[in-house]
C-alpha cells in the first residue's frame, strides 16, 4: 500500500513516485500493489483553479494512456496486481477510477466512485459494485467516500470478497480508523485502507493488523492469512428484513 502525497496536476512526477515506490519492493514478491484515490493527478478535481480543459490534460484514456501502459508494463515487470487511482476520460465524462492491472500486463476491470459528495461533482458516478477473482483472493473495491455507507463494502463481501480496497483523499483521522475497523469486524473480511497520509489495515476481528503513518513516502506490506475472514456474521443476517434499502422510492 503506498503511502506518499502526490502533487496536484502533476502526472508526470506523481508517476515517477509511484513507480520508485513500486520497483523499490518489485523483488519481496508482493501480490498486489495499491495506490491512493486519483494518485495520479493528486485529486485535482478539488482544487479552485480548476477548469474542464485543464482537467482533461490530466485525465486518462484507457485505451492511449502512456501512463496506463506504463501501469501495464510495471505489472508485468514485477509480476503484481496493481490497482491503481486516476482521473479517467470516456467521451466527454470524468469518473474517479481505480483500474486493477494483473500480474500478466492485462487490464483485468475498473471501478468507478459511486457516492459523490458536493466536491466530486465535477465526476460521473460509477454506477457497479464488482469483486474481483485473483489468485492471491477475491477482493472488492470502493473509493473514499464511499466507505460512509455500510452498504458497499457489505455488498462486496456478499459478492465473495474476502478484502475491500478502500482507496482515498479525504478524511483519515481517528474517526476514520474506527470505521474502517468496523467494516471489517461487521463484515469477517480484511479492509485496506489507502490515503496520502496514512496506510491502514483492519483483520477480520476488528483489529488494526498494520499502520504506516509517515511524513516520507513508503509502502506498507502486510502478509495476509486469508483463513481469518469469517461468515460468521454473513450466515445469520436476515435479508427478508432489509427490503427497504434497495428501494430508491424510499427519501429521508
Amino acid at each position: 500500500m503506498i503511502q506518499a502525497v502526490p502533487k496536484k496536476w502533476e502526472v508526470d512526477e506523481n508517476w515517477a513516485m509511484f513507480e520508485t515506490l513500486v520497483r523499490r519492493h518489485a523483488g519481496d514478491q508482493v501480490d498486489l500493489f495499491l495506490a491512493p484515490e486519483c494518485f495520479l493527478d493528486g485529486y485535482a478535481a478539488s482544487e479552485v483553479d480548476w477548469t474542464v480543459e485543464r482537467f482533461a490534460e490530466v485525465a486518462q484514456n484507457l485505451n492511449d494512456s502512456p501512463y496506463i501502459d506504463r501501469l501495464k508494463r510495471l505489472a508485468a515487470e514485477t509480476r503484481a496486481h496493481i490497482v491503481f487511482g486516476f482521473t479517467e476520460r470516456v467521451d466527454d465524462r470524468f469518473y474517479n477510477c481505480a483500474v486493477l492491472v494483473g500480474r500478466d500486463g492485462h487490464i483485468q476491470g475498473t471501478y468507478y466512485k459511486t457516492h459523490l459528495r458536493d466536491h466530486d461533482k465535477r465526476f460521473a458516478p460509477g454506477i457497479d459494485l464488482p469483486v474481483f477473482h485473483l489468485d492471491c483472493g477475491v477482493i472488492g473495491v470502493v473509493i473514499c467516500a464511499d466507505r460512509v455507507w455500510p452498504e458497499t463494502i457489505r455488498v462486496l463481501r456478499v459478492k465473495g470478497a474476502d478484502i475491500a480496497l478502500v482507496p482515498a483523499y479525504g478524511g483519515w483521522g481517528l474517526d476514520n480508523e474506527w470505521r474502517m475497523r468496523v467494516r471489517a469486524h461487521e463484515n469477517g473480511m480484511f479492509v485496506c485502507f489507502d490515503h496520502p497520509h496514512v496506510a491502514l489495515i483492519a483483520n477480520p476481528r476488528g483489529d488494526v493488523a498494520a499502520k504506516l503513518q509517515s511524513n516520507v513516502p513508503g509502502l506498507l506490506i502486510y502478509d495476509m492469512d486469508l483463513s481469518e475472514v469469517t461468515t460468521a456474521y454473513l450466515q445469520d443476517r436476515r435479508p427478508d428484513l432489509y427490503g427497504i434499502l434497495g428501494d430508491p422510492s424510499v427519501r429521508l
